[in-house]
């Protein structure tokens, strides 16, 4: 097994820990590309890491109250709907477009997120998170209802997003949840990891009950080697997150933004030519 694993693991675990994004959109090049996966396997076998890597990550981040748990089952169910749609409209647009687009969207995305990190000021709690209130409560009854609708939308979109583009949550979801729902970048990143963990597995046995022969194709020592790294990767992530201004994390997610942006640019235009 090349010992590569234990560096990428590391930096999907960091990734995911830290900033909530980044796991699939780095681990399937780095099993392509550097571990000489096949595509096919590539992409399974990260559902398997991301997810597992993504449902330990939370656990920390929940208990020091950083996971919305109710708004990011919502995201998920939501999501997953919406990347029915994404998917079946991707049909009709060329490989090399869609990734000029995503390229895009990441771009004007990091420039947002750019914007918000200069701007704003730390609050290490999340004292002024929107996310801390409830939408609803029962005892008296209240309904946050704009803010419902908002979640709704955008969990939404989202998904179609995702479905379109066909890349995992957090690159689109931290920002959702920053720009268009004012979390602080804390708890976006461990409600992130939520829906994540959700999307994978329902992603995962989509693709295993439609392909059951997969699995015999699936490199397990591999699979089980860069899982356990990412994890103690993941774990530093969440000390980062506990310990860094929220304004210095949003600045990070956007240059990680940015990178992904130029190397799928890239990639596009080495294809074009």
């Amino acid at each position: 097994m090349p010992l590569l694993v234990v560096p990428l693991g590391l930096l999907v675990g960091l990734s995911l820990g830290a900033l909530g994004g980044g796991g699939s959109i780095l681990t399937v090049p780095a099993l392509v590309h550097v571990l000489g996966q096949t595509p096919r396997a590539a992409t399974t076998s990260s559902l398997l890491i991301v997810g597992i890597t993504s449902l330990i990550a939370l656990v920390p981040h929940a208990r020091v109250r950083r996971v919305r748990f109710g708004q990011g089952t919502l995201f998920g169910v939501l999501g997953t709907a919406g990347s029915f749609l994404g998917t079946a409209l991707s049909t009709s647009v060329s490989p090399n477009t869609l990734l000029l687009l995503f390229a895009g969207l990441m771009l004007v995305v990091a420039t947002l997120m750019l914007r918000r990190a200069r701007r704003s000021v730390r609050h290490p709690n999340d004292v002024l998170d929107p996310a801390n209130e409830p939408l609803i409560t029962l005892r008296p009854f209240s309904c946050a209802c704009p803010r419902v609708a908002r979640v709704i939308v955008t969990a939404s979109l989202v998904g179609l997003l995702t479905g379109f583009f066909g890349v995992g949550g957090g690159f689109v979801l931290v920002p959702a949840l920053v720009l268009a729902l004012g979390y602080g970048m804390p708890t976006a990143v461990g409600t992130s990891l939520l829906v994540i963990a959700v999307n994978s597995a329902t992603a995962l046995g989509a693709r295993l009950t439609t392909s059951a022969a997969l699995t015999s194709e699936l490199d397990w020592p591999l699979i089980t080697t860069f899982t356990v790294v990412a994890v103690a990767g993941s774990v530093l992530g969440g000390r980062l997150v506990a310990r860094a201004n929220p304004r210095h994390l949003t600045a990070s997610f956007a240059v990680l933004l940015i990178v992904v942006a130029l190397y799928t640019a890239a990639s596009s235009l080495s294809l074009v030519g």
